[in-house]
């Protein structure tokens, strides 16, 4: 499966439920895992799929930072980004197929779609290892519109 967008984040991006100075966070999933457009939606929708609070990695992620857009006219395209996030194995191994970026600002509460919208699924390409005292860094996070 190749990176997915969620569909959740491109109808409330075009509401304006979703800004730049929201909050995002990136989540690291169960070998195995496979996103669905169609039916994952929230974190909440997600959650019981993704690593357990163990071996230096804590639920529910760790903050997204350096948020930055880029525009290429040329090409028609608009790239949003984030800096590599880095999580560090202490005690065991961080085993993964993929991570999950969610905006921990959204909440129906406030008259959004989704609380803890997904905004896209990022595919490993395979399984990743951080053995107990190595970093696993997903570099190069960002999504494109065109």
């Amino acid at each position: 499966m190749a990176n997915v967008i969620s569909n959740t984040f491109k109808g409330m991006l075009l509401k304006g439920q979703m800004t730049l100075s929201d909050s995002y966070k990136i989540i690291l999933m169960q070998d195995g895992f496979t996103f669905d457009n169609t039916t994952d939606f929230a974190y909440a929708n997600v959650s019981a799929s993704e690593l357990v609070t163990a071996y230096g990695y804590t639920a529910g992620g760790i903050a997204l930072t350096g948020i930055t857009v880029t525009v290429t006219q040329g090409s028609n395209l608009a790239k949003l980004a984030w800096t590599n996030a880095q999580f560090s194995a202490s005690g065991g191994a961080l085993i993964t197929s993929g991570a999950i970026i969610y905006n921990d600002s959204t909440d129906t509460g406030s008259g959004d779609d989704y609380t803890d919208a997904i905004v896209m699924y990022i595919d490993a390409g395979g399984t990743l290892t951080a053995t107990d005292g190595t970093p696993l860094v997903i570099h190069d996070i960002y999504l494109t519109i065109t």
